[in-house]
């Protein structure tokens, strides 16, 4: 008697393969790109190429729309990942690159998880991209500002791809049943609050949501239907403890930030350690330490965000697992820190005064005349060097169109106090007592 076809058939793709959008109609999620006008749908319509990092977090489309694209562009595309691949990869890809071409034929290198890549991997990059060789599709979770090197990043537009919604997963799901080769001739079902849970441990990625589809079919033989305790079976337990790419992953850093800026070190170190057991990449909870050392403490404490920074670089020097004492201990000292957010309002009140009263020009007395002719259309004149008068210091006005405004107002918190009283007693109208 011939044996039921299941999902593991060894001579068959796996799901998330099979059912892989073939065409733009048929991709869900990204509408801020696809979208009728927007850029990955004018390039698909023009059959325009040009290098691209995809950047976003595991199932969201990186890998279908780089294929897309280099099929509308008739393209021979290249694919390889950073995991398994080298140097030597990469210069047989760049010589079958430089033979199309010859020929009047287009490369598409698509390149998995750049972000793995070593500096001279990429650097061994740069001379193709640059000449036209080959176009470049690289695909990175990692913020590519980080991981990829700046030379090869100025030669490459960053398309940032988000989660996918609850919406778009539905009717992924929908389209599997209705479409898959086996499933559709299956009698396997699944009832909505199965189908909410299995959407919900997703995260916003739809290759997770077929391969736990998958192992929960086989788990029932290829037929029935597929129960709370078959799906909890078929999601790894820590998966759904902590999900570095889904939803939790991100209510936990949240929680993670906000007792640190609450100054409460010993949440801040429950949170830490739930990240950490979870697997969290820990340069990404030392870069959430950076932005938090400038917005939530700022000159309350100065000493934070070199701490925070030297942190980052020594966690990302040393690894794990002893990155874990240097996270604990610039976590501790900033949840203990003084707190000022008066920085990052300053800035904010600026921006917004900027955008309300467009870019004026800049005052002669404050603009520099390296030129005789400069200095003849007197820039620089009557500009007082603060040095040469006492305190180093004299009450002159820095604005455009002399009027001044207030945006940094420091608290009375750690050294932003010291800061607070200097500037009351140099710009005694711009800070009057209270």
């Amino acid at each position: 008697m011939n044996q039921p076809q299941t999902l593991f058939d060894k001579h068959l793709p796996p799901l998330a393969e099979r059912v892989r959008p073939k065409t733009i109609e048929e991709f869900c999620g990204q509408n801020h790109l696809i979208d009728e006008g927007r850029i990955l749908h004018r390039l698909m319509d023009q059959s325009i190429t040009f290098s691209i990092i995809f950047w976003g977090p595991p199932g969201t489309g990186k890998t279908t729309l780089a294929r897309m694209i280099a099929k509308s562009s008739d393209a021979k595309i290249k694919e390889m990942s950073a995991v398994s691949s080298g140097v030597k990869d990469l210069r047989e890809v760049i010589a079958f690159a430089k033979s199309n071409r010859e020929i009047g034929q287009k490369t598409i290198l698509f390149i998995d998880e750049i972000h793995r890549f070593s500096k001279s991997q990429q650097d061994a990059l740069l001379h193709a991209v640059e000449d036209g060789t080959i176009t470049l599709f690289g695909a990175t979770t990692e913020n590519p500002s980080f991981e990829v090197i700046s030379p090869l990043l100025s030669r490459c537009r960053v398309l940032t791809l988000k989660p996918l919604g609850k919406d778009h997963l539905q009717k992924i799901l929908k389209n599997v049943f209705k479409k898959d080769v086996i499933l559709s001739k299956s009698s396997i079902t699944i009832n909505n609050p199965e189908k909410d849970l299995l959407i919900h441990s997703s995260g916003g990625d739809a290759r997770k949501m077929l391969n736990t589809i998958e192992v929960a079919v086989n788990l029932i033989g290829g037929k029935g239907q597929i129960t709370q305790k078959i799906l909890d079976e078929a999601i790894q337990s820590k998966t759904l403890i902590y999900d570095k790419q889904g939803e939790y992953h991100y209510d936990t850093i949240s929680a993670f930030i906000k007792s640190v800026r609450g100054s409460d070190p010993d949440a801040a170190l429950y949170w830490l350690a739930v990240m950490l057991e979870g697997g969290e990449k820990p340069e990404f909870i030392a870069r959430r330490l950076i932005i938090l050392a400038s917005e939530d403490i700022g000159n309350a404490d100065p000493n934070g965000l070199t701490l925070a920074t030297s942190g980052f670089q020594a966690v990302h020097m040393i690894g794990m697992p002893e990155g874990t004492l240097i996270l604990s201990q610039v976590t501790t000292y900033l949840a203990s820190a003084p707190k000022s957010n008066a920085s990052y309002k300053a800035i904010k009140a600026a921006t917004q005064a900027v955008k309300e009263s467009g870019t004026p020009s800049v005052p002669l007395h404050l603009r520099n005349a390296p030129t005789d002719l400069m200095k003849d259309m007197d820039y620089g004149k009557d500009y007082q060097y603060p040095h040469s008068h006492p305190d180093h210091f004299i009450d002159a006005n820095y604005f455009p169109n002399g009027e001044t405004q207030t945006f940094y107002k420091p608290t009375n918190q750690g050294r932003e106090d010291w800061i607070r009283k200097r500037l009351k007693s140099l710009w005694k109208e711009r800070y009057p007592e209270k």
